[in-house]
């Protein structure tokens, strides 16, 4: 029998659960993630009370429910636009793998999707000359030889004379560099302006074919045309391997400027 003592302690239960909810909320907008043991102790109730919380409150739309606890709308989205960023540099760095031979001598400058692609090289017996710091820690297999030029360490990038000259008593079969942007009007953007003169000598002691390696988010179509400070253009034939989900105008441009493009699936 439902009373008027019923009525008042369900309506005191419902606004201890919504001050809760909300204070969950709270958390999760100004830390961007919460654990669950953390909103367990700071709320005092079970962890069993917790979870129910939370997936009330995904229900509704507000947050995201993920192993552990709960992100925030905006982290979510932040979260799975750097996982597709992510699997479409990972399947790039695979396509490029196939492109290597066995016995074949290849330059990679400071691009980590270049250098991952030897995660995928198997069991090939390669030679890498590369001005890339990180490779010292990469786990690429017995099969896959490395030769780090030497030089001034940017960041995780191998810079200067010593580099430049190191390259110089080099050639390479092949060479696979990456890029900070690529522009519709056939400019390829660096970040390190060293880069240019290092992937130049680079270009020019390899024997074959010369790959770039750049994920969707780095192509855009040339807004300024005064902006082209750390640009440059290659001469020699050249292939962009991109993925799908470049934006189609920029990779039209790009063939018409003459360059020779190869987007991968992501899926």
């Amino acid at each position: 029998m439902i009373t008027e003592g019923n009525i008042l302690e369900m309506k005191q239960d419902r606004k201890a659960v919504d001050e809760r909810q909300h204070m969950i909320l709270e958390m999760v907008k100004e830390r961007g993630e919460v654990h669950t043991e953390e909103l367990s102790e700071a709320l005092g109730i079970s962890l069993m009370t917790v979870r129910r919380y939370l997936r009330s409150l995904e229900e509704r739309g507000v947050l995201q429910r993920v192993h552990g606890g709960a992100v925030s709308k905006e982290k979510s989205s932040t979260v799975r636009a750097t996982e597709e960023v992510n699997n479409c540099r990972r399947r790039i760095s695979e396509y490029a793998a196939g492109l290597v031979s066995e016995n074949e001598t290849i330059y990679i400058n400071g691009s980590m999707t270049a250098l991952n692609m030897l995660k995928y090289a198997e069991d090939k017996t390669i030679i890498v000359i590369t001005n890339n710091g990180a490779a010292v820690a990469g786990n690429f297999g017995s099969s896959v030889s490395i030769k780090l030029t030497g030089g001034l360490l940017h960041n995780h990038i191998l810079v200067g004379d010593m580099t430049m000259q190191t390259l110089l008593e080099t050639h390479a079969d092949k060479a696979f560099l990456g890029c900070a942007a690529v522009y519709d009007d056939g400019e390829f953007r660096y970040d390190v302006p060293t880069e240019i003169g290092i992937n130049e000598i680079m270009v020019a002691r390899t024997r074959e074919h010369l790959y770039i390696l750049a994920d969707h988010t780095k192509l855009r179509p040339r807004t300024e045309k005064g902006n082209s400070y750390g640009s440059c253009r290659y001469s020699c034939a050249h292939t962009l391997i991109t993925d799908e989900l470049a934006d189609p105008q920029v990779l039209e441009s790009l063939r018409q400027e003459g360059i020779n493009v190869i987007t991968v699936p992501v899926k």
